[in-house]
């Protein structure tokens, strides 16, 4: 199973869009708020390249993006393929 990570905030519609849909894929993760804790934002915008929006998501350490990036990965069919080549 891959390891999904979820940098979100509480009142992000983003994050809630991207969390629904790798709900709806079935797949686990685990969600970091970065609310209320500035060195957990951060963290987060070392691992992503300087991004300082959220969501920002890893597949197995690897940048997915944000939740625009994500919905494009499943448009595509790529995201499935990924899920796939991680063990899913």
């Amino acid at each position: 199973m891959p390891n999904i990570e979820v940098y979100s905030s509480l009142f992000c519609p983003y994050c809630a869009r991207a969390k629904n849909l790798l709900k709806k894929k079935g797949v686990e993760f685990t969600e970091i708020d970065v609310d209320g804790d500035p060195a957990v934002r951060i963290a987060m915008m070392e691992r992503a390249q300087g991004r300082t929006s959220v969501p920002q998501i890893f597949l197995d350490d690897k940048l997915i993006g944000g939740s625009d990036d994500l919905v494009a990965l499943e448009m595509s069919g790529d995201l499935d393929k990924m899920l796939q080549a991680t063990g899913q």
